[in-house]
């Protein structure tokens, strides 16, 4: 069963993203792509971002907006205004919590960076290296403070949203944020451990990359005024992207291409993180493969030949194979739950959706 399901979506992931239907709740109903709906999501966000956050100094908010500069799809935007639109809300309205989501990842992304003293983010130096630790950390407690005092002030200007649901998805994402945290720390303790359990990692992935994910698609679904099977329905979707997202993004970490994804390959095995590729290896390898991977892990100046012979012991162990079956699992699961509410939600933002999860598994980047 295990290998007609992962070979079933094998062929599914190299097939090209289909193309999504048409989008008739537009302001200006036209047809658009998968990919013209992330880019026109993504030029409305940083559109917003840039005229809303401005101040002085003004490094500071130079400082804070170079990493969105950089590039990005946006996915988490995306998925919100596309959950709110699966349930009849107007995408103006969607916008500002859809950037708010946005502040916060990126909020997270410098001081990750400054934590795992990274070099690159997106093709681009870190904003530490640029900046300096101490700018940096303000530039990420200062994105952190506008995600909710952006967002919260246009609503309380425009009433476009009852007060009640702005609430309701403000409280979303602070607890949210808060699971981020969690996960973060985690993450960092895991870091000086010899063993981390699978059920550990699976719990600090939730917290740290798909907590924020899962209120992004619950936040378009409640902003939408959605049942509360709607809403509950785009939890379980957000909630398994975002896994899938994290192991995704493990995979690409030692099998991506460098010039492709703007962050150094086997950073993870240098900096000694126990993702479910380590995990997997360490308890279902064999012993060339367990003493080759203990060799480099957390060992920052080993030979990129070392590092190069755990990439092909585990693919030629199954390893690889297994966390593609993972992610392709938890994709499944996603797609199932934007299934069963199909009848009451807009079906062509529901096929939206299933396509950004077929991309999130998919992508090289």
């Amino acid at each position: 069963y295990i290998t007609m399901f992962f070979r079933y979506y094998k062929k599914l992931l190299r097939k090209k993203v289909k193309k999504a239907k048409n989008y008739h709740c537009w302001e200006a109903s036209i047809e658009l792509e998968m990919e013209e709906f992330l880019k026109k999501v993504a030029n409305d966000v940083n559109n917003y971002i840039n005229e809303k956050v401005k101040g002085t100094p003004r490094q500071l908010y130079e400082a804070s907006l170079h990493i969105l500069k950089a590039g990005g799809k946006r996915i988490r935007p995306a998925i919100l205004v596309a959950s709110g639109l699966s349930f009849n809300a107007q995408y103006s309205s969607l916008i500002p919590f859809a950037s708010a989501v946005e502040l916060i990842h990126n909020f997270t992304l410098i001081h990750d960076d400054i934590m795992d003293n990274d070099d690159f983010r997106r093709g681009v130096p870190t904003v530490h290296k640029l900046w300096g630790v101490p700018l940096a950390i303000t530039a990420g407690d200062l994105l952190f403070a506008k995600s909710f005092e952006v967002p919260i002030k246009d609503y309380l200007n425009n009433k476009s949203i009852p007060e009640e649901l702005v609430l309701k998805a403000t409280l979303e994402l602070s607890a949210a944020t808060s699971i981020v945290a969690e996960g973060q720390a985690l993450d960092m303790m895991f870091e000086k451990r010899e063993m981390v359990s699978e059920k550990e990692y699976l719990e600090m992935i939730y917290k740290k990359t798909s907590a924020l994910i899962e209120a992004s698609a619950k936040i378009g679904a409640i902003l939408a005024g959605a049942s509360e099977e709607g809403v509950n329905a785009m939890a379980i979707y957000g909630r398994n992207i975002g896994m899938a997202f994290q192991l995704k993004d493990d995979l690409l970490g030692i099998y991506g291409r460098e010039e492709v994804t703007g962050k150094p390959v086997f950073s993870d095995l240098r900096e000694g993180k126990k993702t479910l590729l380590v995990i997997r290896s360490l308890e279902r390898g064999s012993s060339e493969l367990k003493e080759a991977l203990l060799r480099v892990l957390g060992k920052k100046d080993a030979p990129r030949q070392e590092y190069e012979r755990v990439a092909q012991l585990m693919k030629k162990e199954g390893i690889k194979d297994d966390i593609e079956i993972e992610a392709a699992r938890l994709m499944d699961e996603a797609l199932m739950a934007l299934s069963s509410i199909e009848k009451t939600a807009r079906k062509e933002f529901i096929e939206l959706l299933k396509n950004i999860a077929i991309f999130i598994v998919s992508r090289e980047k």
